[in-house]
């Protein structure tokens, strides 16, 4: 399984948006968005109800393959302050088993700016462990340790006569922006003018149906113009 260092930490990526710390035995998680499809059947856009479940699905996977003893959700869990509301019970009742074999901590973003009510963890806006430092939304300019979300990255990747586009880790030597884990998250490609202060040549390292895999970047490509983006503002 490919492994990224990050201020001299080691860092497990899997091909499900997650990210390992075996050291301090830490599973991370980002922009998980919640009850997205719900907020937008509240305004009249009909999307199929199921992306929290396919989302749960997916965290309940990586929860099972790592056993962590600690879980970080890096903000936007829920894609409004009402989202949690309007979960299932069936939904909730499976966030609340996860929640409950494992210490939580809820990182807060701009979806999510206050602390879940059904759903116990501790919360904070950014909280170091050791060398790193987890925050939502990445600081412009150097910081060193950094992991954050909120951008959804996504690369363009040519390659035997093809192009595609997939969901990425986005990375240097010193940090890393984490992919958007919900079913309903689009992607902001890694070649976009908002990773400008933040990286100077990021390594994209590309989920696939089997692994998470590093692109050269002469193999990236910028999204055809008019492509919509998909970042969480």
């Amino acid at each position: 399984m490919a492994t990224i260092i990050i201020h001299g930490e080691t860092l497990t990526p899997d091909p499900l948006g997650g990210l390992y710390w075996r050291r301090e035995d830490t599973l991370i998680v980002s922009d998980l968005h919640f009850e997205k499809g719900s907020s937008f059947a509240a305004r009249g856009v009909m999307l199929p109800p199921y992306d929290t479940r396919t989302t749960l699905m997916r965290l309940g996977a990586l929860m099972r393959r790592y056993r962590p003893r600690r879980v970080i959700s890096l903000g936007d869990a829920f894609h409004d302050r009402y989202a949690e509301a309007r979960m299932t019970d069936e939904d909730a009742s499976a966030l609340e088993a996860m929640t409950g074999v494992a210490e939580w901590l809820w990182i807060l973003g701009n979806h999510d700016p206050e602390p879940p009510a059904r759903f116990r963890g501790a919360c904070d806006i950014e909280t170091r462990i050791g060398r790193l430092i987890f925050r939502h939304e990445p600081k412009a300019g150097a910081a060193p340790g950094e992991i954050a979300g909120h951008l959804h990255p996504c690369a363009r990747v040519a390659a035997e006569g093809r192009t595609l586009r997939r969901r990425c880790f986005a990375s240097s030597a010193d940090r890393l922006i984490m992919p958007a884990m919900g079913a309903y998250t689009g992607g902001l490609n890694i070649l976009d003018a908002a990773y400008a202060t933040l990286f100077s040549k990021p390594v994209a390292w590309v989920m696939g149906g089997e692994g998470v895999y590093p692109i050269a970047a002469e193999n990236l490509r910028p999204d055809a113009q008019g492509r919509a983006m998909g970042r969480a503002v």
